[in-house]
């Protein structure tokens, strides 16, 4: 659970200071007031990522050097203070400090703080979306749980990178080509290895959620489609004469997909929006079931702005399916979807950058 957030020079926020206390936070206001933000920083703070901004550098408010975000972190009984620190005074390199200790890693840091679930609207990309969006789900999930991932991750994205710009060249360097295939192989067929069990974990789970929320017993398919046919060294063989032809690396992670399937049909083609949303929503919760088990801590929640765009049925199914335990900070222009029960939550009002 995060206990406090405590934002400077952060997106529009100038300077903000509040307290998280509880099962549930919620944020009001209209759009374009930092509601957003607020669930941003949290994921910065907790994870060094974005869901909204590849680089560091745009979350930086207009006209000033940098940001700092710091929070008050407790897990079981330990409590600890983390601080994320970006721009000019750390030469554009991100800070981490947890109990006022600067640490000379990230994934030293990642180990101190907290998991999370990111839920949006955007999710329903995960359906209609091209592969990378599904890819990049694994990708932050599987993250979270195994730094060794996370690592092989960065590796095989500078690799592919350097290995393209050779392809790209047009010139017979065989010998470097084939030098960065060695390291494609030792990274990819990681990733790879990752990714298949984890779809494997996460299709029961998905779809045990998607019955739950849609309240019917639709058949929710996941299966995992290696982009390297599950063996990178023979993929890189036998691409060989198609890579230079086509000047690219046209094997490996960076073309795997998951098919999704409802009723044993395509989603992108059959599922209706409803069923769409539902499926999204299912993926979501799973993701935070994986969390719970492999990562052996409670995700917390960041739900932005989804509630609106959600029949009331649905809407009390999620809350239904939402962990009891895990702590949901959530974003809405309105509060009149609430119930009875969820009354007594905290609430905030965000206004042009300032909460009250």
């Amino acid at each position: 659970m995060l206990d406090s957030l405590r934002l400077q020079n952060f997106r529009c926020f100038e300077a903000l200071a509040v307290e998280l206390e509880g099962e549930c936070t919620l944020f009001v206001g209209d759009n374009a007031q930092g509601k957003t933000s607020i669930l941003e920083a949290v994921c910065v703070l907790l994870r060094l990522g974005s869901p909204r901004a590849k680089r560091m550098q745009p979350m930086v408010k207009f006209d000033t050097d940098g940001y700092g975000i710091a929070g008050e972190f407790i897990d079981n009984s330990d409590e600890r203070t983390l601080q994320v620190r970006f721009g000019k005074a750390s030469r554009g390199k991100v800070v981490t400090v947890v109990d006022g200790e600067e640490l000379g890693t990230q994934s030293e840091y990642l180990q101190s703080s907290g998991l999370v679930v990111w839920m949006g609207n955007e999710d329903l990309e995960l359906v209609r979306g091209s592969g990378g969006v599904r890819r990049h789900y694994l990708d932050f999930l599987c993250s979270q749980i195994n730094p060794t991932y996370r690592s092989a991750l960065a590796r095989y994205r500078r690799v592919l990178k350097a290995r393209n710009l050779l392809l790209k060249d047009g010139a017979k360097r065989d010998q470097e080509i084939n030098a960065y295939g060695e390291l494609l192989i030792e990274y990819g067929d990681l990733l790879g290895s990752v990714r298949e069990r984890m779809v494997a974990d996460l299709l029961p789970k998905t779809a045990e959620a998607q019955v739950t929320i849609s309240g019917k017993s639709e058949q929710l398919g996941l299966e995992y489609i290696s982009g390297s046919s599950g063996d990178m060294r023979t993929a890189l063989d036998a691409s060989y004469e198609s890579e230079r032809r086509q000047r690219q690396t046209i094997a490996g992670p960076h073309r795997d997909e998951v098919k999704i399937t409802i009723n044993g049909m395509p989603a992108i083609d059959y599922a209706s929006e409803g069923q769409q949303r539902t499926i999204a929503l299912a993926l979501k919760l799973a993701q935070g079931e994986a969390l719970r088990e492999q990562g052996s801590k409670t995700p917390i929640f960041l739900l932005d702005d989804i509630f609106g765009e959600l029949d009331s049925k649905r809407r009390n199914a999620l809350m239904t399916a939402l962990p009891a335990d895990a702590q949901k900070l959530i974003t809405t222009t309105n509060v009149d979807w609430l119930q009875d029960e969820f009354s007594e939550w905290r609430r905030h009002t965000v206004e042009d950058g300032k909460i009250s």
